[in-house]
């Protein structure tokens, strides 16, 4: 009777413990994403539609450092909330201290991108997040080590259910769940934005209206710099909406090359020394600046554009000054221009709550 009664007292408090997906009903809520009005309309892959459940799963993997091979590196430890999702070092660091030999781009309006990291080598945000877990000077923890150390946690395991619709999730639920969280991080709620849309005569929000009547003379000048075809000459490359074109460019860094860049991946020796345009929002707070990270401050920036240029054979035809070294911009102009800039800061999404760690928000 002793041994009858154990076993039915184990069978029980197993029944009552484990995770039994056949008796969980999902329940999904479309997620709408609060795209700006003057943004063009945001594309979703169809095979990873959002929903605010997968979202805030895509949040809590975001910032869970199980996904790497000591328990210490999280998505989120290169990619800091208040360095705009980048990091404040020139390389990061990943598991055993190792070191990477490209700086962490900001993740900023993701949705609107094409390629993704420095040399574009991933089509698609949701093959994108499948490399740094695996990659040895990041995470350097294998997926089926990730996903057992995952499916351990019972709350996972139901989340993953309610999500996709799945007993055993795999890499790609983790990815499209991590891709629906950062597809949320949206900038469009700075400065520039009212300016840009005042420039295209579009209706300002009374938010708005307020926030117009703060911007100074001296970023109005500094957007004349940025934009003037015989001034800053940024246009190029930072124009529209999302201040930001989906393009590979040889800015004039290096007359050689040590990172080769997109031709690493085309193999094409037309792509060697470019790398993707990065977006200019929040640029304030995402230093240091360039794939190598090599500019502390926006003033080296702005001088390199001025006087730094370098002439390479794949140097893009943009840099139209690169002859004369840049732009050639003078000590108020390369003020006016730096002024400009810091207007890309968007102060709500530094500090939207929605972006923080689930576990001290």
């Amino acid at each position: 009777m002793n041994l009858k009664f154990y076993v039915y007292f184990v069978v029980i408090f197993l029944l009552s413990s484990a995770c039994r997906k056949d008796q969980i009903s999902r329940s999904v809520t479309p997620y709408q994403p609060d795209v700006p009005e003057h943004f063009p309309n945001m594309p979703v892959p169809a095979d990873n539609p959002m929903t605010k459940e997968g979202v805030e799963l895509g949040r809590q993997l975001f910032y869970d450092e199980r996904l790497s091979r000591d328990n210490t590196i999280s998505c989120a430890s290169c990619h800091e909330q208040k360095y705009s999702f980048s990091d404040k070092e020139k390389f990061s660091l990943g598991v055993d201290g190792q070191i990477g030999s490209r700086n962490s781009m900001a993740l900023i309006n993701l949705a609107w991108q094409e390629d993704f990291f420095w040399d574009g080598r991933d089509e698609s945000l949701e093959e994108q997040i499948l490399e740094p877990v695996v990659t040895p000077h990041e995470m350097d923890q294998s997926w089926p080590t990730t996903l057992n150390k995952l499916s351990a946690d019972v709350d996972y395991r139901n989340q993953f259910f309610n999500v996709f619709g799945v007993e055993e999730f795999d890499s790609t639920h983790v990815s499209k769940a991590i891709a629906q969280f950062l597809r949320t991080l949206i900038s469009g709620k700075s400065k520039y934005d009212v300016m840009y849309k005042y420039q295209n005569s579009l209706p300002l929000t009374p938010e708005e209206q307020v926030i117009y009547e703060q911007i100074t003379t001296e970023e109005w000048a500094g957007m004349d710099v940025f934009f003037s075809l015989s001034g800053g000459d940024c246009l190029h490359c930072h124009d529209g909406a999302l201040a930001h074109v989906n393009m590979f460019a040889n800015n004039g860094l290096d007359a050689t090359f040590e990172d080769a860049g997109r031709m690493l991946v085309t193999g094409n020796p037309a792509d060697k020394g470019k790398f993707k345009v990065p977006t200019l929002r929040n640029i304030e707070h995402t230093a240091p600046y360039m794939h190598d990270g090599r500019f502390e401050t926006l003033d080296d920036v702005v001088d390199h554009y001025s006087f730094g240029l370098v002439e390479s054979p794949t140097i893009d035809p943009m840099m139209e000054f690169a002859h004369q070294g840049g732009v050639q911009l003078d000590f108020q102009e390369r003020e006016l221009l730096k002024t400009f800039l810091k207007t890309f800061t968007d102060e709500q999404f530094l500090n939207n709550p929605d972006f923080q760690d689930p576990e001290v928000n």
